[in-house]
């Protein structure tokens, strides 16, 4: 059995295509860094190291192979001969496979191929649709339809946390990846045509729509506000962020604030969804995975964008009748790096002008009194304890209670 990872970063070796070793494919990495495709072709292996607080452990990854995604022709013969294929390239990367995938797509159609599922391992919701909207316009309406027909493309939640990877992490050995133990990846079970593949602990979940947003307004969210105020306070790694309690009071309850919007619109057991966020509070605390806040913080731009983790996960608890007050704080603090790193003025008129700009949020709109007062606190250089006692009085004043 053969398998295409496409991608050869931290997700696509650390994770899935981990998974696919281990679920006894033939891996084929597709990706363009010269050096990583010629290491990954000389050892015809390499080491994933799980660590946690307690230790680490190290697997070998074995029968893998890789291909420059700058010939075409040696990347579509890969796909049209995989039994699975995954994506993990990065959201801005994704248009730049395209052809490649288009053309293996063609080859597969020509040669008389069965149907192929891409797992999208993508951090943005609707992938499959911008995916599906790419290839298409890459294909004839022959080749278009049959794309519908053989073709399924499966959005997944990746739950692993996987940091940059330092030199004193690669311990001698370039290709190593050091990873956190969490191993589960949930895919949509809808999206896949033909026989659905076997692979390691993949749960095929219907309908997926709420693991994307639980992913992203609870995981991804909480990470972000941890991230953030961990900047704030001049801290470098998330598990020194998440020691501090007020910080971690904070993130707590921004969690589940989304957590009971999620169950509002998605009528799922909000016991699950807290034990699912105690345990990511708990995995926040890996100090050998060593995760930087500066990371996890990486471009407030597309973080503050209206469909995605602090924005998205306020206006979710608003359809919901919830009070964002501890995700805003999150917020103000991801738009006070934002102002910082472009070198804008730190000011309240600033803020609401990114408010409006990258958050998408008309003038007057219900947000605005949510972050800007908090965002003004930032600006103060007030403390985080604080910044929460501010929150929790918002709540005590009429705000809907949350914890």
């Amino acid at each position: 059995m053969k398998a295409v990872m496409y991608g050869a970063g931290n997700i696509g070796r650390g994770f899935i295509g981990m998974l696919f070793s281990a679920s006894g494919y033939e891996v084929t990495f597709i990706d363009v860094a010269e050096n990583l495709i010629d290491a990954l072709n000389r050892e015809k292996k390499y080491p994933v190291r799980i660590v946690s607080n307690e230790g680490f452990e190290d697997i070998e990854v074995e029968h893998i192979s890789a291909v420059n995604g700058n010939h075409t022709g040696a990347a579509a013969e890969a796909i049209a001969e995989a039994d699975i294929m995954a994506t993990a390239v990065g959201v801005n990367i994704l248009k730049y496979i395209v052809p490649n995938l288009a053309a293996g797509i063609r080859s597969r159609m020509e040669k008389g191929g069965g149907p192929l599922n891409i797992i999208i391992c993508e951090n943005l919701i609707d992938a499959d649709k911008l995916l599906a909207k790419l290839i298409k316009a890459e294909l004839t309406e022959t080749e278009q339809l049959w794309f519908d027909k053989n073709i399924g493309l499966a959005e997944a939640s990746i739950g692993r946390m996987v940091p940059v990877q330092t030199e004193e992490m690669k311990a001698g050995n370039p290709l190593r990846i050091c990873v956190e133990p969490y191993d589960f990846l949930p895919v949509d079970k809808a999206a896949f045509k033909g026989e659905m593949p076997k692979i390691k602990n993949m749960v095929p979940f219907e309908p997926f729509d709420f693991y994307i947003k639980r992913k992203l307004y609870v995981h991804n969210m909480g990470h972000a506000v941890c991230a953030y105020l961990g900047l704030y306070t001049h801290r470098d790694y998330i598990f020194e962020a998440i020691d501090d309690a007020d910080i971690q009071s904070i993130v707590q309850n921004a969690m589940l604030e989304s957590a009971i919007a999620l169950t509002h619109k998605y009528h799922m057991p909000t016991e699950d969804l807290v034990r699912h966020f105690q345990n990511l509070l708990y995995r926040f605390t890996n100090r050998a995975l060593k995760d930087t806040c500066r990371r996890v913080g990486a471009d407030p731009r597309r973080k503050l964008s209206p469909a995605d983790r602090l924005t998205g996960a306020s206006l979710l608890c608003l359809e919901g009748s919830i009070s964002p007050v501890f995700i805003s704080i999150g917020t103000a603090a991801a738009v006070y790096e934002y102002i910082r790193e472009n070198s804008l003025p730190q000011s309240a008129e600033q803020a609401g002008m990114v408010l409006e700009d990258v958050c998408a949020l008309e003038k007057g709109h219900p947000l605005y009194d949510y972050v800007l007062p908090v965002y003004q606190l930032f600006l103060d250089g007030v403390s985080i304890r604080e910044i929460r006692r501010f929150a929790e009085g918002l709540r005590e004043k009429g705000q809907k209670a949350v914890i």
